[in-house]
């Protein structure tokens, strides 16, 4: 019977490695297929295959392309990442090279029972799925509201440049090269719708932006230069004001914050100060009625 686990756990190995096969046989198929498909211009009926089967099967953390990668690492303010095609790689490696030493060290070494060390196992196995995926998307997150903070020094910036006579597309083209000594993120985020607008036209390139960091003040500052873009009115007032309003509602939403600290901060003094008082308090009279009795 002793024999029996590390042949499982032999075989788990080996279930694992044919996955990350299968998974990099996918994602190369994938490649070929868009690669003829952007050569001949043509588009094929999709059929029913293992790959269909294996979209629904595998996890959408152990399926992600390089594209997919590429995209959330762009979210995450990280314009030039080379090696999005060793991400999920490098995740599956450490995931099975983990579970080895843990098998090893706990089962083996130190003869841990199997139920224990599966359960160390599978715990190892959800940390390498979630957690690096669950870090990308907080540092999406966190990406997006640095750049939402900052926008109102962007809108005083660009309502500047336009009421010295330049363009939008001017103005927004010098910012991008005087920014990048200050203000390197928005430097650069400014700088690639810059460089956007000059292949697809600025209408697309704000819608571009607006995709890439979705937020209510990001969606008013695009609103604003689509209008004037589209009717030709003067924007410079319109800027100011919204700048103003963006500082006004960061300033609500702070002033709320403090307005709820109070009850957030009451939880911890019921605990550690008036429950210990209470504590001091009641003890002494009831030491001198267990001492009496």
């Amino acid at each position: 019977m002793n024999h029996l686990y590390p042949a499982l756990f032999l075989a788990l190995i080996v279930l694992g490695a044919i996955i990350l096969l299968i998974v990099s046989w996918r994602e190369k198929k994938r490649q070929m297929v868009d690669k003829y498909l952007l050569e001949q211009k043509e588009k094929g009926k999709a059929t029913e295959s293992l790959m269909a089967w294996l979209d629904h099967v595998v996890p959408a953390s152990l399926a992600q392309n390089e594209a997919e990668i590429n995209q959330k690492m762009i979210n995450a303010g990280v314009y030039s990442f080379a090696y999005s095609h060793l991400y999920l790689p490098l995740k599956l490696s450490v995931m099975l090279i983990g579970c080895g030493v843990l098998f090893f060290l706990f089962y083996v070494r130190m003869e841990t029972h199997l139920i224990v060390t599966v359960s160390l196992l599978s715990c190892w196995v959800i940390i390498i799925l979630i957690v690096p995926d669950a870090v990308l998307d907080a540092r999406v997150q966190a990406y997006r509201l640095t750049i939402s903070r900052r926008l109102p020094y962007l809108i005083d910036l660009i309502a500047v440049c336009v009421q010295t006579g330049m363009t939008i597309e001017a103005s927004m083209s010098y910012l991008a090269k005087e920014m990048s000594g200050f203000d390197p993120k928005l430097a650069k985020l400014v700088s690639r719708t810059n460089e956007r607008a000059r292949i697809i036209g600025l209408d697309k390139a704000l819608d571009e932006l607006y995709a890439h960091i979705p937020t209510s003040e990001m969606r008013s500052f695009v609103m604003t230069l689509k209008q004037s873009l589209q009717y030709g009115s003067s924007i410079y007032e319109t800027l100011v004001t919204l700048s103003s309003d963006i500082r006004q509602v960061s300033m609500l939403t702070v002033e709320e914050k403090i307005g709820k600290l109070a009850a957030k901060m009451s939880v911890p003094l019921i605990l550690f100060i008036m429950l210990p008082i209470v504590i001091l308090i009641a003890v002494p009279g009831v030491m001198r009625l267990m001492s009496g009795a």
